[in-house]
């Protein structure tokens, strides 16, 4: 069989795939999904192969990616949310809540999710970290390729 993965396959052409987006810090989410959208189209994923989803924020993107997974029709999940710390718990709960319940939906259904919330210290950093430079958004979006391309070959 040999080794599988190792040279990631980034060939989005017979793919279809949903991209789950919180509305919350919504400014920098929309420079995620750009950046997402961008990546997937760089890849070969038809634009028509593309769901968009947003919600309201980012503990609301587990149970839509679960219900997307379980509908089945597409062969992976982006997430992307914006979690900016600030005075409060709130913070630490949100972040780690969507990314526990997002493991659990890909676990329980087989249907890989790729997580690009941003979790930051401040604004700037998101900015930083959703910008043309560095997006966040498109390298969760060839995670997405990779993974539903890798357990395509392992399911056979």
């Amino acid at each position: 069989m040999g080794e599988k993965g190792a040279t990631p396959d980034l060939d989005g052409g017979d793919l279809r795939i949903a991209i789950v987006v919180a509305r919350f810090n919504e400014d920098v989410t929309r420079r995620l999904l750009k950046g997402a959208q961008e990546a997937l189209q760089r890849h070969g994923v038809a634009e028509s192969e593309v769901d968009v989803f947003w919600v309201p924020g980012s503990l609301e993107l587990p149970v839509t990616a679960l219900a997307l997974a379980e509908k089945g029709g597409h062969d992976a999940i982006v997430a992307l949310g914006a979690v900016i710390r600030g005075e409060t718990f709130h913070f630490e709960v949100v972040a780690m809540q969507s990314a526990q319940g997002l493991m659990q939906v890909q676990l329980d259904t087989g249907v890989p999710i790729a997580l690009g919330v941003l979790t930051t210290e401040d604004r700037d950093q998101a900015l930083a970290r959703s910008g043309p430079k560095s997006n966040k958004g498109g390298e969760a979006a060839e995670a997405a390729i990779e993974m539903a391309n890798l357990l395509r070959e392992i399911q056979g």
